[in-house]
């Protein structure tokens, strides 16, 4: 199925005074994040291969676009979720008709549910960033940001959860010129890709749910070794400042998306245009007013 290229904009001036700044506008799109993008593909093949449902789990966009791509395809999405899933994301799933599951503390331990779920009943399990159709699907974002800028951009920002996302990004732009960014409270991808393999981390302490990963999938962890695509670490106090200078500027972001504009904070820019990838919008009100009234009681 072709979709329609998502928005490449110029940044309000306020964002990065003094840099040719574009945002790639994935919250443009109507579920309001990137996800639809690698969902679509994947759920067709398992629909070609005979499925009639798919078990998924993720804290909102990842079964949001799972339940979005499953009305496309005639397949039934069940969805798991940890318990303390954003309420904007679990509206959003319900809206969208998946069978909704809440599990665990976070969205790994929801995971570990939903893949007995799916053995249990011989149905093909969904797991976000381990499924090589989701990066094919990424990839057209790099893809249309070389086209819309008329050529590949000095550096292209992408925030990084489970990694599939940097994975597509960085194979569109030709296998150069990205950066992934983490929160300091969940880095397990940049530590697993810094030491070659997945490596252990404690439960991810950041209130931007879409980089909220405890474990790495060994796929994506292999493919960006292959890649070598840098990473840079941001704090939660960042993301929220970041998240507030986007409100300032008439954008309302999630904190995934905030985090790429905080990584300018850590880097000194090359010369030329730089890409944002906004990753999408969908966060509990309450959580952004906080955010963009008080950044300070985030931790630094």
């Amino acid at each position: 199925m072709a979709l329609s290229p998502t928005p490449l904009e110029e940044a309000p001036p306020a964002l990065a005074p003094g840099r040719r700044l574009l945002l790639k506008r994935e919250d443009a799109h109507e579920l309001g994040a990137f996800k639809w993008r690698g969902a679509l593909p994947s759920l067709e093949r398992y629909r070609d291969a005979g499925a009639t449902a798919v078990v998924t789990a993720s804290t909102g966009n990842h079964g949001a676009a799972t339940a979005w791509a499953a009305q496309l395809t005639g397949l039934r999405a069940v969805v798991y979720v940890p318990e303390q899933a954003s309420q904007a994301k679990l509206e959003l799933l319900e809206r969208l008709g998946a069978d909704v599951r809440h599990a665990g503390a976070d969205v790994d331990e929801a995971k570990d549910e939903a893949r007995a779920h799916a053995e249990r009943d011989g149905l093909p399990f969904f797991e976000d960033g381990a499924e090589p159709a989701q990066f094919g699907g990424y990839a057209a974002i790099g893809r249309e940001i070389v086209e819309q800028v008329g050529e590949r951009p000095a550096l292209t920002i992408v925030p990084v959860g489970n990694g599939a996302l940097l994975i597509g990004v960085a194979r569109g732009l030709g296998g150069d010129g990205a950066l992934g960014v983490v929160s300091a409270g969940a880095p397990v991808m940049a530590l697993s890709v810094e030491a070659g393999r997945p490596v252990d981390c404690g439960p991810p302490a950041t209130f931007a749910d879409g980089l909220a990963v405890r474990v790495a999938v060994p796929l994506a962890v292999d493919e960006l070794v292959k890649l070598g695509t840098p990473f840079v670490s941001v704090s939660e106090r960042s993301i929220a400042r970041a998240l507030g200078a986007f409100a300032a500027a008439g954008i309302r972001v999630e904190g995934s998306a905030a985090a790429a504009l905080a990584a300018l904070e850590t880097i000194e820019p090359p010369s030329g245009a730089v890409v944002l990838v906004v990753t999408g919008h969908n966060i509990d009100d309450d959580l952004h007013r906080r955010a963009v009234e008080e950044p300070d009681s985030f931790a630094d």
